[in-house]
């Protein structure tokens, strides 16, 4: 499991330390605090130990910075600057692995980078990751992985790797009822499961095969939960990264993908989940339970306007709460409006 993140002057970040829950980690922010660049950074980790690729050209192809000048990952001042990331990670036998970068703004290329780590031991346990992004690519899976390896066409590589996660074949052997009992809550909510048909997915339902393409982006998020449970990507010990699950999701829905994620933190999946939504934070709430294991984190700005981070061990303490200040602004003036104020 990811265990310890450091960053020094990266993107948004001056300095930001990072101690993670072994379950689910939950980050909350206004736009603009960084959020989605730390689930990038963390996955780019974990992707490198079964890739094989380097750290920093799997940085470069997550960010996908400006003609691919890695130098501009880093956070912008005047003269020369140094960025520094550190990935810890706990292994099987209990032992720590550290993967680590720094770059030059001055850096063009990715191999301008510089880095430490004890590769034998991070690649010599590889880590099984996926990062679900905010749009969803199942309905562009048709031609896209071909595309995307010849052409070099403009999209951050999180979009090539999850229809990769996807298209892989299910597990050999009979379902174990832990994932199956999943599978029935999404196919339940969805009313069907997920076929493949050479490279376009279909919803299986009683209405017949319905191409994803016709489908609503919120089933589709589904969808892919489905696939990615059901094709063995989503087992103990493999790491999940989503972000901002409750974009175009029904409100309904939200209580079957919170009791998922929970489950699969109970199964040893690790997660890191972003979110700006009251009530799916409100479904964690009400549904975790006291063996669980969660941290919330709220990301914000302090008066220096820098980055800053606080963690808590459940969503009563999480401070500051901008989700529940607009929610609780929300009611206020409702009731101001009824009373005629």
């Amino acid at each position: 499991m990811i265990e310890h993140l450091e960053l020094q002057r990266f993107t948004a970040f001056e300095s930001l330390s990072l101690d993670f829950s072994k379950g689910l980690n939950i980050f909350i922010g206004e736009n603009g605090c960084g959020k989605t660049h730390l689930l990038k950074v963390l996955y780019a980790a974990c992707d490198v130990s079964t890739s094989q690729k380097s750290f920093a050209e799997k940085i470069n192809r997550v960010f996908l910075p400006y003609q691919e000048q890695i130098g501009r990952l880093v956070k912008r001042r005047q003269g020369s600057s140094t960025a520094k990331v550190k990935v810890r990670r706990t292994l099987q036998n209990g032992s720590k692995a550290t993967l680590s970068l720094s770059m030059s703004n001055h850096a063009k290329g990715f191999e301008k980078a510089t880095g430490y780590s004890n590769y034998l031991a991070w690649q010599g346990n590889p880590l099984k990751s996926v990062y679900i992004p905010v749009k969803d690519m199942m309905a562009n899976a048709p031609g896209f992985r071909s595309l995307y390896s010849l052409r070099n066409i403009h999209f951050e590589e999180i979009y090539a790797d999850i229809i990769d996660r996807a298209f892989l074949g299910a597990l050999r052997g009979p379902m174990d009822k832990d994932r199956k009992h999943l599978l029935d809550v999404l196919q339940k909510s969805m009313q069907g499961k997920v076929i493949l048909k050479g490279e376009e997915f279909f919803l299986k339902s009683k209405e017949g095969d319905l191409e994803f393409t016709l489908l609503a982006e919120g089933v589709r998020k589904l969808g892919l939960l489905w696939v990615l449970i059901q094709n063995g990507t989503l087992l103990e010990g493999s790491i999940l990264f989503w972000d901002e699950p409750e974009a175009n999701l029904n409100p309904k829905l939200m209580r079957a993908v919170v009791e998922i994620l929970i489950a699969l933190q109970r199964l040893g999946v690790q997660a890191f989940i972003t979110t700006h939504n009251y009530n799916l934070l409100k479904e964690f709430d009400l549904q975790l339970q006291a063996t669980d294991h969660v941290t919330f984190y709220s990301l914000f700005r302090d008066n220096e306007h820098n980055l800053k981070a606080a963690s808590f061990s459940n969503y009563e303490s999480l401070q500051p709460n901008p989700i529940d200040e607009a929610f609780g602004d929300l009611v206020d003036r409702e009731i101001k409006q009824q009373m005629g104020g």
